[in-house]
């Protein structure tokens, strides 16, 4: 029995040591997550309270783009409050139907949230959003003020 001397580790625990912890430290996170019925891989809460959204800005304005699949428009609602974009969603659980036997029900229902601080002035009253294949997007044009002007140099 080799693995019973002292300073000898076994197999299995020399994979465990030699594991990222950080990939230990997700795994731990989705597995209690999941425990709430939240979501575990690409952000524990993608899916469940926090949609999933990506941030982009140009020189004129900013590009926000929430994935909301199974969403309608009808059930969001946007909001700006000074510089944080608020994006928020409601939507009741569907009826069972009668004569008919559910063995799963996994589509969400509930409140979905994300506000996102944004780092300059913008013009509120020009914002426009669309939903298209589950994408929201949203355009926000920045305040004149928080534009970027080039200043030619004299000679």
């Amino acid at each position: 029995m080799k693995n019973d001397l002292p300073g000898r580790v076994s197999a299995g625990l020399s994979n465990l040591f030699r594991r990222d912890p950080f990939v230990s430290f997700r795994e731990e996170m989705n597995d209690l997550l999941s425990r709430f019925g939240m979501e575990g891989e690409r952000g524990a809460m993608a899916g469940a309270g926090m949609p999933s959204m990506d941030l982009a800005e140009t020189d004129k304005q900013f590009e926000v783009k929430v994935d909301v699949p199974g969403w309608k428009p009808e059930e969001l609602n946007i909001e700006m409050h000074r510089n944080s974009l608020v994006v928020k969603g409601e939507r009741t659980e569907s009826k069972e139907e009668e004569g008919k036997t559910f063995h799963r029900v996994e589509r969400s229902c509930g409140r979905i949230q994300r506000i996102v601080a944004l780092p300059c002035e913008v013009q509120a009253d020009r914002i426009e959003a669309t939903c298209r294949d589950g994408v929201l997007t949203i355009m926000i044009p920045k305040a004149m003020a928080a534009v970027a002007h080039k200043i030619p140099i004299k000679s």
